[in-house]
């Protein structure tokens, strides 16, 4: 079975996530912002072998600490998509900008494309590529536990914002309702902050999506 974990990081409260197949034990990190050393106790008190960092999107809160935690543990990059190269290029200029700790420069091992799926020991997860909070976000769909890892996509009573360069409102909107909705009433979405929520509670009561 794959079980998660959540683990606020960083100023900002972003919820990275570990993620594991419960029969080998092997993890993934979902969005390592920042706070490693808090990630990885999280890892370790688990029992869990650590081997991929995964990638939503590449604002600070949510790759900070990608390039420092691959060197440290000699781990692959997966995701986010292309489109987010520039985002990735920009992290020293971020990490000072919100008063984050330097950020390293990295490349991911592997981009990610819409319709492509990761594997963790056992488990494949489902990759979705959501843009509109940034052109290259993706979203990780695990059908298995119905559940979806969905960064900045969608939150608890709202969704990403599309003041950012390269965001683009009408293009979230259409992530959430082509791309989020067809994973079912039941998923339930683990967003980048804040408390979880089920896709048809938003669809029902969110002010930006609801009645979609």
């Amino acid at each position: 079975m794959l079980r998660y974990l959540t683990v606020p990081v960083t100023p900002f409260q972003q919820n990275a996530s570990i993620v594991w197949c419960d029969a080998t034990r092997q993890a993934a990190v979902i969005d390592p912002g920042g706070d490693l050393d808090t990630l990885l106790d999280a890892v370790q008190e688990h029992g869990l072998t650590l081997s991929q960092i995964w990638l939503t999107h590449a604002h600070i809160d949510h790759a900070g600490g990608t390039g420092e935690l691959a060197q440290r543990l000699s781990l692959p990059i997966v995701g986010p998509h292309p489109g987010d190269q520039f985002w990735i290029d920009g992290l020293p200029q971020q990490s000072a900008m919100f008063g984050f700790p330097p950020a390293q420069h990295f490349t991911p091992t592997r981009w990610l494309q819409d319709g492509d799926t990761v594997q963790i020991g056992n488990e494949t997860l489902n990759v979705r590529h959501c843009p509109g909070h940034t052109p290259g976000h993706v979203v990780f769909h695990a059908p298995q536990i119905d559940r979806a890892f969905v960064g900045d996509v969608l939150f608890a009573g709202s969704i990403g914002r599309t003041d950012f360069p390269q965001g683009n409102h009408q293009q979230l909107i259409d992530s959430i309702t082509q791309r989020l909705w067809p994973m079912g009433n039941q998923t339930v979405f683990i967003p980048g902050h804040g408390p979880e929520s089920t896709f048809g509670r938003e669809r029902q009561s969110n002010p930006y999506v609801g009645g979609t």
